[in-house]
C-alpha cells in the first residue's frame, strides 16, 4: 500500500479533490498540519511520495514560520532519494527554493480564474500533457518563483511567466490550484485569514464565484488526469526505501531563508 506524506499549512487548504482520488487508489495518507504542530519535524523515511500544499505564508518568512526550513530540507531529501514530489502554490515555491531558484513577490497577485498557456515542453508531460494550449485554472498567490537550474518550464500566464515546472521525471511544481472544488473556493473567499486579499479584489468575491460556476468542471477533468498520472508515477517509483544515487543534478548549497 503506497504511503503519502502531506505538508499542510492551514486547515482550509487540504488535498481537496486529490484526497478522494488517492484514497480510491489505496494510498495511506499522513497529513502534517504545521498550523497545529508548528514544531513538527516529519521525515520522508517510510513514505513513497511527498505533497506540499499551499498556505498564506511565504518562503522568506522563516522567522515567523520556522517549519519552512524543515520543509525545504525534507523536499531536498525526497528529491535525493528519487521520491515523487508535488508542490502546489506555496508548495511549488518551496520546491523551487529547494532547487536553488529565487522566490519573491510577484509584480501583481493572481486571485481567481486566469488563463495559463502550456509550453511546448509540456506536450509530453505526464501531468500537463493533456491540457489544451490555453486553459483557465484557479489561482491565489502573491509570490512567484523563477525557474530552477535544470527544471523544465511547463506553463505560464500573462502576469506570471512561471506557472508550472518539472524536475527530473517525478517532481512537479504547480503555481495554480488544480485541487480546489466549488465549496473550497467559497470557503477561501469567506475565511478571515483571506479577508485582506478578498477586500482588494475588483468587484469583490462575486465575479470569482460566477467564474467558478463556468470553469470548475473543466478544471476537475484536468485535475483527474493530472492526479492519476502522479499516482502512476508514485507507483512506478516504489521500491526499497534506501538512499539511491541522486538522478538529478546536485542541489546548490545555500543559506536557508
Amino acid at each position: 500500500m503506497p504511503k503519502l506524506l502531506v505538508f499542510q499549512h492551514v486547515a482550509h487548504e487540504p488535498l481537496g479533490t486529490l484526497d478522494p482520488h488517492l484514497r480510491r487508489e489505496g494510498f495511506r495518507i499522513r497529513y502534517v498540519n504545521f498550523a497545529r504542530h508548528p514544531h513538527a519535524e516529519p521525515e520522508i523515511d517510510g513514505y513513497d511520495a511527498l505533497v506540499v500544499l499551499g498556505g498564506p505564508m511565504n518562503v522568506d518568512e522563516c522567522e515567523h514560520h520556522p517549519h519552512l526550513r524543515h520543509e525545504v530540507r525534507v523536499i531536498r531529501d525526497a528529491l535525493d532519494r528519487g521520491r515523487p514530489v508535488l508542490g502546489i502554490c506555496l508548495g511549488a515555491q518551496l520546491l523551487a527554493h529547494a532547487l536553488g531558484a529565487h522566490v519573491g513577490r510577484a509584480p501583481e497577485p493572481e486571485i481567481g480564474w486566469y488563463e495559463v498557456r502550456k509550453s511546448k515542453d509540456a506536450d509530453d508531460d505526464p501531468l500537463l500533457g493533456h491540457f489544451d494550449d490555453v486553459e483557465r485554472v484557479f489561482q491565489w498567490h502573491g509570490y512567484a518563483f523563477e525557474m530552477a537550474p535544470g527544471a523544465m518550464h511547463l506553463a505560464s500566464s500573462e502576469r506570471c511567466p512561471n506557472q508550472a515546472f518539472r524536475v527530473g521525471d517525478a517532481a512537479w511544481g504547480l503555481q495554480f490550484h488544480l485541487e480546489v472544488d466549488q465549496p473550497m473556493i467559497a470557503r477561501w473567499l469567506t475565511t478571515p485569514a483571506n479577508a485582506r486579499d478578498v477586500a482588494g479584489l475588483h468587484g469583490g468575491p462575486d465575479p470569482i464565484l460566477r467564474d467558478t460556476q463556468r470553469f470548475v468542471m473543466r478544471q476537475h477533468a484536468l485535475a483527474e488526469e493530472a492526479f492519476a498520472a502522479f499516482v502512476q508515477r508514485v507507483r512506478a517509483h516504489r521500491g526499497p526505501r534506501t538512499r539511491p544515487v541522486p538522478c538529478a543534478q546536485p542541489f546548490p548549497d545555500r543559506a536557508e531563508s
